[in-house]
């Protein structure tokens, strides 16, 4: 912690130390909140200090028995070495069990978060990284006021983080990027060359035409073999870096843990939510999800409008499902049957109320002429069950997060009720995104207000939306019907201004009985490999035994006795000479 004193052993709540002096008056000093601190020697007397002055002024007792009454908070500063994780969550149950219901505020050191999972399920109500003197105080008065507090900087376990998982690219992938790379070298290699032009006039020829050369191969590479991602952009993506500057670069991206509730209820938990989403959603999102997304189509400014609009219509929806106090089916039924007017409300702040374009010759209002051609009604059948979602945000009810049944406001449960609300909100700006590029492709002039300036192009465009339809059916053929039959389900997740992709394991066994009988046979192929693979490996075993019997013990030696007897008429026949 960065409060001028720092801690350089030991980890466990001291059993008995002198409680600091105070110099408030008796009246004064038995209306402030009383704290329990756990701390190091050297660091509980700067804290004790710290609390008990101006302006916080709480009553700091350094020992139980220095206590008048019970605690109102717990507040607990570890320092390394960290104790083991089962001894540290024995002791925070000990301190619940006797201090409840007083909040418990845990300070960890720098370098401690390398296995976040592991310290936000600690069962305490506040989890700060080296704060410094207003954080600490600020978290304080959250926890006092029935909150809760997390923050976890990343950036701290830099050396002892493992590296995030770069996406994994085909040999065909690899080659085509490496082959652009070095074509787009070789490009500016000659323009450097040309710059000035050289005094031969053959020479300045040579380069021209090997610089029309390579635009021409690299204009054929995309044409031929160019992936999803260069559908309409030029723009080559980098090549996965070393391991080892790879780990450096992951370690940079890892993701911070800051949660602040000023309430533990149902309301507090979707602010908290709301506030992270929106925040990424201004940013410039990058696509790393490794499918070709509709939302990128859109331009920076409507994409932000979109999702913040869409943000906006989950919170009205959400109040209205708490105003109409519905339960069980009825509250799944009535969030299904918003979906259609919640998007197009959506695509309505998106496009503009009162935004008119010119269309043959006249002006056409761009919402009224989107919601009349977009089909809003179909649903994705890759979103989960939104039963335990709104439960939770509605109702405040406990969620399931890795077999365990937490409240909505437990770091766990917020950041899994999290991804389910970014799984909705990417999936539903795609559904609209589809509707969009379809409108804009018989509208010239909707695409400049909406689109990039790369889907201007009539073949851009055209060409993405023939991308998205081929891989929309080659999803829902073959790839959702293993991802059913291995009881998987891809979520999307927006993150530090990142969509990537997230698989959640859970049953779909209801779903598998529904799919169409190709599926079915996708389904039927993958168990009979699973059924055959151990027979085949067992006789392709003792095929490569038997080959090897053959080689050795009879080709071998037919091969052996062979030479030798080629050696030995060899021999006799240099004696005889």
């Amino acid at each position: 912690m960065s409060l001028g004193v720092r801690s350089t052993s030991g980890s466990s709540p001291p059993d008995s130390d002198p409680p600091p002096a105070n110099s408030r008056s008796g009246n004064q000093r038995s209306a402030a909140p009383q704290l329990l601190l756990f701390a190091d020697p050297l660091l509980r007397h700067g804290l004790a200090q710290l609390l008990s002055g101006e302006p916080s002024g709480y009553r700091v007792a350094l020992t139980a028995d220095a206590l008048q009454g019970a605690p109102q908070l717990i507040l607990w500063c570890l320092a390394a070495p960290l104790p083991a994780p089962e001894l540290l969550l024995a002791e925070v149950q000990q301190l619940q069990e006797r201090w409840q219901p007083a909040p418990i505020l845990l300070t960890l050191p720098a370098g401690a978060t390398d296995r976040r999972d592991r310290w936000l399920a600690l069962p305490v109500q506040g989890l700060l990284q080296e704060p410094d003197h207003d954080a600490l105080l600020e978290a304080i008065t959250t926890l006092l006021a029935g909150g809760r507090v997390v923050h976890l900087d990343a950036s701290g376990s830099a050396a002892a983080a493992p590296p995030s998982s770069a996406p994994v690219l085909g040999l065909g992938q690899w080659l085509l990027l490496s082959g652009l790379q070095q074509i787009d070298a070789d490009l500016a290699l000659c323009a450097h060359l040309l710059d000035p032009p050289p005094q031969s006039l053959l020479q300045q020829l040579l380069l021209e035409g090997r610089q029309r050369e390579l635009r021409a191969a690299r204009q054929l590479l995309l044409w031929i073999w160019a992936p999803a991602q260069l559908a309409w952009s030029q723009e080559i993506p980098e090549l996965p870096s070393p391991p080892a500057e790879a780990s450096s670069t992951a370690l940079t991206r890892r993701p911070s843990t800051n949660l602040t509730l000023r309430q533990r209820d149902a309301s507090s938990v979707w602010q908290a939510i709301r506030g992270r989403l929106q925040e990424t959603c201004r940013a410039e999102l990058a696509n790393r999800s490794g499918l070709l997304l509709a939302l990128e189509g859109l331009s920076p400014s409507r994409r932000e409008d979109l999702l913040l609009a869409l943000l906006e219509q989950f919170d009205r929806l959400r109040l209205r499902l708490m105003q109409d106090n519905q339960r069980g089916v009825a509250l799944q039924d009535s969030w299904r049957t918003w979906q259609a007017e919640l998007r197009r409300e959506a695509l309505r702040c998106m496009a503009g109320t009162y935004v008119q374009l010119p269309c043959d010759g006249s002006l056409r209002p761009v919402a009224d002429t989107l919601l009349a051609s977009a089909a809003l009604t179909d649903d994705d059948p890759e979103l989960p069950d939104p039963q335990p979602m709104l439960v939770s945000l509605v109702q405040a009810k406990p969620v399931m997060v890795d077999g365990r049944l937490l409240p909505p406001d437990e770091p766990l449960a917020l950041l899994h009720l999290e991804l389910l609300v970014s799984n909705w909100l990417v999936r539903s700006a795609e559904l609209i995104c589809l509707d969009v590029l379809a409108c804009c492709g018989a509208w010239p002039e909707l695409r400049r207000y909406l689109l990039r300036p790369e889907l201007l192009s009539t073949r851009n465009l055209e060409r993405l939306r023939n991308r998205l339809s081929a891989q929309q059916r080659w999803s829902e053929w073959f790839e959702r019907p293993v991802l059913l039959y291995e009881s998987r389900r891809q979520l999307f997740r927006l993150d530090q201004g990142t969509i990537d992709t997230l698989a959640l394991t859970e049953p779909r066994d209801q779903e598998l009985r529904r799919l169409g009988w190709w599926q079915q046979l996708v389904t039927l192929a993958l168990e009979g490999r699973d059924a055959l693979a151990p027979q085949l490996q067992a006789l392709l075993r003792r095929l490569g035994d038997l080959v090897v019997v053959l080689l050795t013990q009879v080709v071998g030696r037919g091969l052996g006795l062979i030479g030798r007897g080629i050696l030995q008429g060899m021999g006799r026949s240099v004696g005889r000479s």
